[in-house]
């Protein structure tokens, strides 16, 4: 073979090397960087959620105050309803 040709797969082969070598180091650098994202993430999310059922336990406590109310009223109306006719 001719120097000049071996001297060529040499530099291609090497390019090559070099080249596998930077793409795997930016993989995983990126791949690092996804993961801290995705901690950080995670951890808001969780935040808003606990946020979220805090919200929705008060709308319980105070759809349970309103039917209280509602049955309270209801139990006073026919109450009413007997004195009138009582009195009628």
């Amino acid at each position: 073979m001719d120097t000049n040709v071996i001297v060529a797969i040499i530099t291609a082969g090497v390019s090559l090397i070099g080249t596998v070598i930077t793409v795997m180091m930016a993989n995983r650098q990126t791949l690092a960087a996804m993961s801290e994202q995705s901690k950080l993430t995670d951890e808001n999310i969780k935040g808003k959620i606990s946020v979220i059922e805090t919200k929705i336990d008060e709308l319980s406590k105070r759809v349970d105050k309103h039917n209280q109310m509602v049955e309270r009223t209801y139990s006073l109306e026919t109450r009413v309803s007997v004195l009138e006719k009582k009195g009628a």
